[in-house]
């Protein structure tokens, strides 16, 4: 390819398909949205649809949604959500998991009633949504894989050991499956977002001392809005992306440097 070859078109998902695992939701909805702003249909599995409003921005932008009631740790569940989105949607050229949970408690109280669950959905889950839709992705020659990470992949986790060993297992699990599948033409990514302003980090934001320790340890000094993940989410799912293969992408307005 020459210079002259590239384009903004590059950038472009029109004719995707996407699955986005905690789709409709926090930083999973604005996964969502960015996609099918791209021009992306979106296939979300979940235990509950929302109230309409991640239909109603994805199809307002012209492309189709589905949702599937879904619980992405039950057995034979990820292998269902792929052959459902390729029934249909017609593909799987996108997956995002982006579902996660996060428990947390003293170190003497937490115990395995914590740490199973989140085994469960943020890595155990993750994995089994790779496996099944590389079959898919190897048989057309191409696809991308984005796996949410953490600023907790590389740091300690105070209060939830489980959250930081799942979201580090998340970086070894997107290198070794770069390892194996950039043979075939697929890339896979990980996406780590710093503190975010969302619902699940209102309490750290209300607490005047606490939101005062997050700012301090970012040089943006800002929280990050979900529209901030919203290029780098188009850019590791698109062509403009397809050298970038087994790469942690953090986006955390300069936290990691201090």
């Amino acid at each position: 390819m020459e210079i002259t070859d590239f384009s903004m078109k590059f950038f472009s998902l029109a004719g995707k398909t996407a699955i986005v695992t905690g789709g409709n939701t926090g930083l999973g909805r604005a996964f969502s949205v960015a996609l099918a702003e791209a021009g992306a249909d979106v296939f979300v599995p979940g235990l509950a649809e929302d109230d309409g409003t991640t239909r109603s921005l994805i199809e307002g932008k012209g492309r189709r949604y589905e949702f599937l009631e879904a619980d992405i740790t039950a057995p034979g569940a990820p292998a269902t959500i792929i052959d459902t989105c390729i029934e249909r949607l017609g593909s799987v050229d996108i997956l995002v998991n982006s579902a996660g949970i996060c428990l947390l408690d003293d170190v003497e109280a937490f115990g395995r009633e914590k740490w199973d669950p989140m085994i469960a959905v943020n890595l155990t889950a993750a994995f089994e949504l790779a496996h099944e839709a590389s079959r898919p992705m190897i048989a057309q020659g191409s696809g991308k894989i984005i796996n949410i990470a953490s600023l907790f992949s590389f740091l300690g986790g105070k209060g939830s050991p489980a959250y930081a060993a799942t979201k580090a297992g998340i970086v070894g699990f997107t290198k070794a499956y770069c390892d194996e599948l950039a043979a075939h033409g697929i890339q896979v990514n990980a996406l780590a977002p710093g503190y975010f302003a969302t619902a699940i980090t209102a309490a750290t934001r209300a607490d005047p001392e606490t939101n005062r320790r997050v700012l301090e340890h970012i040089p943006a000094e800002r929280w990050g809005d979900v529209a901030d993940l919203m290029g780098a989410t188009v850019f590791l799912a698109s062509r403009a992306s397809d050298y970038v293969n087994g790469h942690v992408l953090v986006v955390d307005g300069g936290y990691l440097v201090r």
